[in-house]
């Protein structure tokens, strides 16, 4: 293959597979992960569960409507964040450029390490090799000139399979490959290139640019790219990635709440966890976001905040969080709750000239240190300090933009 060689990495059934190798009583059986809460849905699903329909995303009654015997795990995020940083640590020791996807997911750009190792076929069985031999999964890889196509290809043969697309196979390939295959083109994409007449790669990369252009702007353009199989993006590693643009979190809760206290302390604890991030990576924001999701699931409200100056102290953050708050007129019982500090910027820690900032500087950081020894919330407000919630406390689920190290590196439960 001449020109660049990337290779997309994907873990099959990752978390059922973590889990049916740390329980052996699970193997060969369909299980599926789900979350502690009450409310909860198939987070992954066993291929033995698969076979009958089982999907993620389900909920656990329309799971067991098509698999009776199905087991239910509860997910242990701990377990999967820990194999996934392994994971990534071994990809590094046949190449430096390894770009983390997602928690399962990965892209290495192996072009130079091809000397080392003869073809990136060998490289992708030595990895494959030392991922079962470690941790007794599988991963499913492929192998392109760039990441679009090794993406694809990783799709192609499921679980465990190696596909490879060299530079004569892409037009082939994507004659009659449905355009929903491709990474970046989702469901609302694919029904408006459908109304122009587009359901395959091949029909989107010979489409006229300008109409593209026309009926979706700049995307257009890469529309057309992406039907002919061209993607420039580069393999960018974690400590070269751009600067991220916000530090969040949200919880979708236990049950539907209304009374304004128990909202005020959901955003309490949501605005220590954001300030408490944002404080060990130095960083400082001016827009506070507070996002609501209502108890019909579909109706969501987004309003933010911009302050006269930057912050990252907890407290500052849940006064702008309820100050958004005080403008909303809550027309449902809330499902979900989110707080962002956005508006960035990257700066060291230094004490505030007035005694009273520092000492508020300085007991934050004491907490935080505490809490960094002893777990999240070991030492937090005293409105957070009920048995009930105490349970409830930390994230329970892991975001799409988790990283293995970095600020993305959200602690989970």
């Amino acid at each position: 293959m001449s020109g660049r060689v990337i290779m997309h990495v994907d873990m099959n059934a990752f978390f059922a597979s973590v889990e049916q190798q740390h329980d052996p009583a699970l193997r060969g059986k369909p299980i599926a992960v789900i979350g502690s809460a009450a409310r909860t849905v198939i987070t992954t699903a066993s291929y033995e569960a698969r076979a009958f329909g089982v999907k993620t995303g389900m909920t656990v009654w329309q799971a067991q409507q098509k698999c009776p015997q199905i087991i239910l795990v509860t997910g242990d995020n701990r377990k999967y964040t820990y194999t996934s940083a392994r994971i990534v640590e071994m990809m590094k020791q046949f190449t430096p450029l390894v770009e983390v996807f997602s928690i399962d997911e990965a892209f290495l750009d192996v072009t130079g390490s091809l000397s080392l190792y003869s073809s990136a076929e060998r490289i992708a069985f030595l990895l494959k090799a030392e991922i079962r031999h470690h941790f007794g999964i599988t991963c499913s890889i492929g192998i392109a000139p760039n990441k679009l196509l090794a993406k694809l290809a990783s799709e192609m043969k499921k679980p465990d399979g190696l596909t490879v697309i060299k530079p004569d196979d892409v037009a082939p390939v994507l004659e009659t490959l449905p355009i929903k295959e491709l990474c970046g083109i989702g469901a609302k994409m694919e029904r408006q290139l459908n109304l122009l007449g587009i359901r395959t790669c091949g029909e989107l990369g010979r489409y006229p640019v300008d109409r593209l252009k026309r009926k979706f702007g700049i995307v257009g353009e890469k529309l057309h790219l992406m039907g002919q199989g061209i993607d420039d993006s580069p393999v960018v590693p974690i400590e070269e990635a751009e600067e991220v643009k916000s530090v969040g979190h949200s919880t979708t809760l236990e049950h539907d709440i209304e009374e304004r206290g128990e909202i005020l302390r959901w955003l309490l604890q949501l605005s220590e966890m954001v300030g408490r991030r944002a404080r060990r990576y130095n960083v400082w924001g001016k827009t506070v976001t507070l996002s609501i999701r209502y108890a019909d699931f579909d109706t969501w409200v987004g309003r933010q905040e911009t302050l006269p100056t930057y912050i990252n102290q907890s407290d500052d953050i849940y006064r702008a969080a309820v100050t958004i708050l005080d403008t909303l007129v809550l027309e449902q019982p809330v499902r979900l709750l989110g707080v962002r500090l956005s508006n960035l910027r990257y700066e060291s820690n230094q004490l505030p000239l007035f005694e009273e900032e520092r000492k508020k500087v300085l007991l934050a950081g004491a907490m935080d240190q505490v809490n960094d020894k002893f777990g999240d919330f070991a030492v937090t407000f005293g409105s957070l300090l009920d048995s009930e919630r105490r349970q409830e406390k930390g994230s329970h689920v892991i975001s799409p933009a988790w990283r293995p190290e970095g600020i993305r590196n959200v602690e989970v439960k």
